[in-house]
């Protein structure tokens, strides 16, 4: 059962050992990761240069849920544009907020400027660092 979706931001600061890895940690075996946020992930490695097949290794061993992005989540991330825009999240974001706000459960982030617009879109946001 998923109990919090993931932003690109605290998969990467797990898989790094950044701060707020703990964090991330302490709830991945009931997180949920949009499938857009899987890319962005994905897309993060290969461009430092890693093999695809060594990304693929490294992210199936991590235990969340990717999602798929249907249609209705495309709609509900497309109309969160004008409450996040001001805080300069990207399309990927908008993606985890509709899928959090989707399932009724928390986003984690490491992007603090996510806390200014957690009223306006009404997903609860936890920052991890």
């Amino acid at each position: 059962m998923t109990h919090v979706v993931l932003d690109v931001s605290a998969i990467l600061a797990l898989l790094k050992g950044e701060r707020g890895a703990s964090k991330v940690g302490s709830v991945i075996a009931d997180a949920s990761v949009c499938a857009i946020n899987q890319a962005e992930v994905i897309s993060h490695f290969v461009h430092l240069g890693a093999p695809l097949d060594d990304v693929r290794a490294m992210l199936a061993a991590l235990p969340y849920t990717v999602v798929a992005a249907d249609d209705a989540l495309a709609w509900d991330a497309g109309n969160l544009r004008a409450a996040t825009s001001s805080a300069g999240l990207s399309l990927g974001d908008r993606f985890c907020l509709a899928l959090a706000k989707r399932l009724g459960v928390a986003a984690y982030t490491a992007d603090k400027a996510w806390r200014d617009i957690a009223g306006d879109v009404a997903v609860k946001i936890v920052t991890i660092r």
